[in-house]
């Protein structure tokens, strides 16, 4: 029986087919084992939504040869589809497989081993990995370059002409509670600054009985939280989301619904209506916004504007009590100037979040935003991240204060010991985390639903 580890970077989506590869593997014989352990095939979901993601794809790719040098490595996903000239080259890596074929896992790797051949030249001995690339240098300096090789296996399509889900059904996950169900892939948006439809292809939605079926499947499991994800959710349709959580509804175990990220402009009056009649989905709503600045906005190619975007807010907060409103924000995208920086803060203040994550902008190639002018420096991106990052803190911290006092309903996930004493550790339907204290054996304190009342912050993200 050959051992496999495997790891996964980046968002959700690869996390749930991170997920499908190891149950087709598991299903096929093979062990699953820890990543940091010896193994004999390692596999490497790769991500490359920014030039850090693809040096992260590529440092676990080379320490994956380096905690075993005679093992089958193979480099999965993202930084494969759109850098695979470069991972072609590689010596680290072994077999390439594409986005579109990760459900085949299993097949793929036997026809690979079957006909392996031995090659002449033997790969470099571990202790000579630092002349081909396995080691780097801090973050933020170069990577020395890696030999040109042959490749001996790659499965990478062309996935700009897939238009057809790739379907597969899990069974279980990692979390014991909630469940990850991807419902749609790939994205037809072609922001200015993302290289992520060229990763993934264009938007193609998962047909509603085989999500159905799945969540059924996870329910009688016993996960009790679903949350509906893909690369671009609301390419599904807003009726046909609706429509699918309407039924979800009436899937017996399951508790809470949860959203993925939305685009802002598919919130209307109409739909924030609709959304708040559907009693198990949860009122923590991710709307993608990058910009507080009009014109920044459409540089990125987003289409929407700062207004649109608060009425998006508005209508959410008009039919739900408070709900929790995350976003993600860029900082330092081409000709951003402090005058639009500033626009944005203050949009920001104005929206007041929940949570905001900030992003610096990655320059990509091939995308339109890597050949515009005016590329702000490094030092002004580090500036102003720090300055939102001080804001983000603010907000959060009042949102989560206004709970004390009362009393919230939490979905306990795990138990851990903090400074020496046990808690269950939650989160509420608006994903405010919430620790529980319980005693040193309880073992039935996660996968429950407790009613607690909060009586402050146990730590600066967690209330208690």
């Amino acid at each position: 029986m050959k051992s496999v580890a495997l790891h996964s970077l980046g968002c959700k989506v690869n996390s749930y087919e991170t997920e499908i590869m190891q149950q087709k593997l598991q299903e096929k014989g093979y062990e699953i084992v820890p990543f940091e352990g010896r193994a004999d095939i390692y596999i490497i979901n790769t991500c490359t939504v920014t030039n850090m993601a693809d040096r992260k794809s590529r440092q676990m790719l080379h320490r994956a040869r380096q905690l075993n040098p005679d093992a089958l490595v193979v480099a999965a996903g993202c930084y494969v589809q759109t850098g695979r000239e470069a991972v072609e080259k590689d010596h680290s890596v072994d077999l390439l497989i594409g986005n579109n074929r990760k459900r085949d896992i299993a097949e793929i790797l036997e026809e690979y081993l079957e006909g392996r051949e031995e090659p002449e030249e033997k790969r470099a001995p571990a202790e000579k990995k630092a002349d081909t690339g396995e080691k780097f240098q801090e973050e933020g300096k170069a990577e020395t370059e890696t030999p040109d090789k042959t490749l001996q296996g790659s499965t990478v399509l062309d996935i700009a002409h897939t238009y057809e889900f790739e379907e597969a059904q899990l069974l279980h996950t990692a979390e014991h509670t909630r469940a990850y169900i991807k419902i749609q892939d790939g994205c037809n948006q072609f922001c200015s600054y993302c290289a992520i439809p060229y990763a993934r292809g264009r938007a193609r939605s998962r047909r509603e009985e085989d999500i159905l079926q799945e969540i059924r499947g996870l329910a009688q499991a016993g996960y009790r939280e679903v949350v509906l994800t893909g690369i671009h959710i609301s390419s599904y349709g807003i009726e046909e989301l609706i429509g699918l959580m309407e039924k979800i509804h009436g899937i017996e175990k399951v508790d809470r619904i949860r959203l993925g990220s939305l685009e802002p402009r598919i919130i209307s009056p109409d739909t924030a209506k609709r959304l708040a009649c559907l009693p198990k989905l949860c009122p923590h709503f991710h709307l993608s916004l990058q910009s507080g600045c009009d014109e920044t906005l459409r540089r990125m190619n987003r289409h929407y504007t700062t207004g649109e975007y608060f009425a998006s807010v508005e209508n959410l907060r008009r039919e739900f009590e408070d709900p929790a409103i995350t976003t993600d924000v860029i900082v330092g995208f081409p000709g951003e100037t402090e005058e639009e920086f500033a626009r944005t803060r203050a949009f920001l203040e104005k929206v007041r979040f929940y949570e905001m994550h900030i992003f610096k902008y990655s320059r990509r190639e091939g995308t339109a935003a890597a050949a515009m002018p005016d590329q702000v420096p490094e030092s002004v991106k580090t500036a102003r991240s720090s300055q939102l990052l001080e804001l983000e803190k603010r907000q959060s911290a009042e949102f989560r204060r206004k709970y004390i006092g009362h009393e919230v309903q939490v979905l306990l996930e795990e138990t851990r010991e903090i400074d020496g004493t046990m808690y269950a550790i939650g989160h509420t339907k608006d994903y405010v985390k919430v620790a529980v204290r319980v005693g040193a054996e309880d073992k039935k304190a996660s996968n429950r639903m407790a009613k607690v009342q909060i009586s402050g912050f146990l730590s600066e993200e967690i209330l208690m």
